[in-house]
């Protein structure tokens, strides 16, 4: 049977290194426990933040202190638990961490309502009395512009006390998916038994045999079937969560609470339903092309992942994608080309799947630390894009954390999601250009088409999903899980109209772990079109567009998403970039059809 390999049999340079954190884990206990006394030194300071500017200073250089160390504590213990998510003291380290994060947040809540009690006349004048003070002239921006929806010291306190029972929904969720959930497995057609696995569970349905894609299909979501009440309970409690806290902070609705964080508004969210709604047909054309390909009459839903082209992805290694994704993001400049190829070299990178691993992919680390990447890579064309994908958010990382201080080195999800995928789009361009192999050339292209119909129509249809199951709460009528497979059901018939939707794809929202962060995916959708801009400018100017760039990473959290973006030239308040960004996916599918 193929099986994925022990974490203790892979070589060093497929690990990544977390010493740049901690030494040992006993190391990271000293931190904890250091922490947990610097808390008391933050919380002498309650009543007194507005005394003085040099109180004022004190306070907030003290602040980013213990919060640098609060993150690092938080990052190595979610990254060893993620090594291996079914190791019960992992586990417990990660719980440790969390909930030192929530007393570090309940330790510090004062900061906020005790500096909204002042104006921004008061802030001026503190300012000029300690000039140091005018660093954080946008944070203070940002904590005046928050005073209608922040409440008192006391119920702020009570609110940060209650982040760890908040965040319960979705632990519970990672802990079923990840760690209890075992899919069963199935033979393939050349006779060989393989594991059914969230993290490959993709590459399985990319398989070019029908009727073995239908088998891992039926087996994949049965399995999903067994915990149908669990799922639906978790996400029906993670969405009345948000709700009551959206209420607690005076806000209408949880999509206007979650979007009012990095001051996006609301009609952002609305604009790119919108334009995507609009351009549904070419979707529509993606998918018959897909049902083409499978050699049916019907897109059954075992079907939607497999390539255009005939077979399986060509393989790539990682080390091949490695030396594709340095060559490919050149445009954006030597050093920035060098660094990423350093960080690939000092084991930024967990690079394959081992049991127990956290399935997925994501990029972390802190301040203090070199980034790190979580990967499940599977050796081929999609792998490579993911490793693209999280080098984008690493290198947005450095070089944010190099130019800013660390009340501005990190950055919203919203600017996030751009800078991965302008390496995913630089990476299709330079493949297209340079790659003679016709086989390898059809699976770019086809990876591409891909990556258009997963990031740009897949999470909108999610983020539509989000927002009715918020309405639908909101308005009173339960959140059954019937509810949720009925609601899902219409919205992917409605997606991919001309496919056969069954009663086991009305499951699928049971297996996407962002709805526990709500009203996050759709970020994905409106990065691609921002990133489609950002490379089409940058291809054709050349450096002065790269530098505005670079600029945009260099700026973190430096003002508002909306405000860099627009400095980047991009302004995400219209349809243009959105209708850009389709545009091109439609001419990517005229070429495919001509190539056939």
């Amino acid at each position: 049977m193929s099986s994925v390999p022990e974490r203790s049999d892979l070589e060093k340079r497929y690990k990544w290194d977390l010493q740049s954190l901690f030494q040992t884990d006993e190391e990271w206990q000293t931190a904890y426990e250091d922490v947990e006394a610097a808390l008391d030194d933050l919380r002498e300071y309650e009543g007194k933040t507005t005394e003085d500017a040099e109180t004022l200073l004190s306070l907030l250089e003290r602040y980013e202190e213990v919060m640098r160390e609060v993150a690092n504590v938080s990052a190595y213990a979610r990254m060893r638990r993620d090594e291996d998510t079914r190791d019960g003291e992992r586990q417990a380290m990660a719980t440790r961490a969390q909930s030192l994060s929530s007393e570090a947040s309940s330790a510090t809540s004062f900061i906020e309502p005790e500096l909204q009690e002042l104006d921004g006349e008061d802030i001026e004048g503190l300012m000029n009395t300690e000039p140091e003070l005018r660093a954080y002239n946008h944070f203070f921006d940002d904590i005046l512009r928050m005073k209608p929806h922040t409440r008192s010291a006391e119920i702020e306190n009570l609110l940060a006390e209650l982040g760890e029972i908040t965040g319960a929904a979705g632990e519970v969720y990672n802990m079923l998916a990840n760690a209890d959930m075992e899919f069963p497995a199935v033979e393939k057609p050349d006779g060989e038994a393989t594991e059914i696995t969230l993290n490959n569970f993709t590459t399985l349905q990319e398989h070019p045999n029908r009727e073995f894609r239908q088998e891992v299909y039926e087996k994949f979501y049965d399995e999903w079937e067994t915990v149908r009440n669990s799922v639906g309970t978790a996400y029906r409690n993670s969405v009345k969560k948000d709700e009551k806290l959206a209420r607690a902070r005076n806000y209408e609705t949880a999509r206007k609470a979650a979007l009012d964080g990095p001051n996006i508004p609301t009609e952002v969210y609305d604009n790119l339903v919108g334009t995507v709604r609009g351009n549904l047909d070419k979707l529509h054309r993606h998918a018959d092309l897909k049902r083409k390909a499978a050699g049916g009459d019907e897109l059954q839903m075992w079907d939607l992942y497999i390539p255009l082209v005939e077979g399986e992805s060509p393989e790539v290694t990682y080390e091949d994608a490695c030396e594709y994704v340095t060559d490919a993001v050149a445009p954006l400049g030597e050093e920035y080309q060098s660094r990423l190829a350093e960080g690939l070299d000092s084991r930024w990178v967990d690079v394959y799947e081992t049991p127990g691993k956290q399935s997925g992919a994501y990029s972390g680390g802190t301040y203090d630390s070199q980034p790190y990447i979580l990967m499940n890579y599977q050796d081929d064309v999609s792998s490579m894009y993911t490793l693209a994908h999280e080098l984008g958010h690493s290198m947005h990382s450095e070089l944010a954390s190099e130019s800013q201080p660390y009340v501005y080195a990190d950055y919203t999800i919203f600017i996030a999601e751009i800078a991965s995928t302008v390496n995913e789009t630089l990476l299709t361009h330079h493949l297209l250009d340079t790659v003679e192999d016709e086989r390898l050339r059809r699976h770019i292209l086809n990876q591409y088409l891909e990556r258009f119909r997963s990031t740009l129509y897949r999470q909108t249809m999610f983020a539509e999903f989000e927002q009715r199951t918020h309405e639908l709460s909101e308005a009173g009528e339960p959140l059954t899980a019937d509810r949720l497979d009925d609601l899902y059901s219409e919205l992917k018939g409605e997606y991919y109209e001309p496919g056969v939707i069954d009663d086991r794809i009305a499951r699928e929202w049971m297996r996407i772990p962002h709805f526990y962060r709500a009203f996050y995916v759709f970020q994905y959708s409106t990065g691609i079109s921002a990133a489609v801009a950002l490379v089409e400018a940058i291809r054709e100017e050349g450096e002065p567009a790269a530098e505005r760039y670079r600029e945009f990473l260099r700026s973190g959290s430096h003002g508002y998403p909306l405000e860099l973006l627009d400095e980047a030239g991009v302004d995400m308040t219209e349809s243009e970039p959105i209708e850009q960004a389709l545009d091109v996916y439609g001419q990517y599918l005229d070429e495919y059809e001509n190539l056939s």
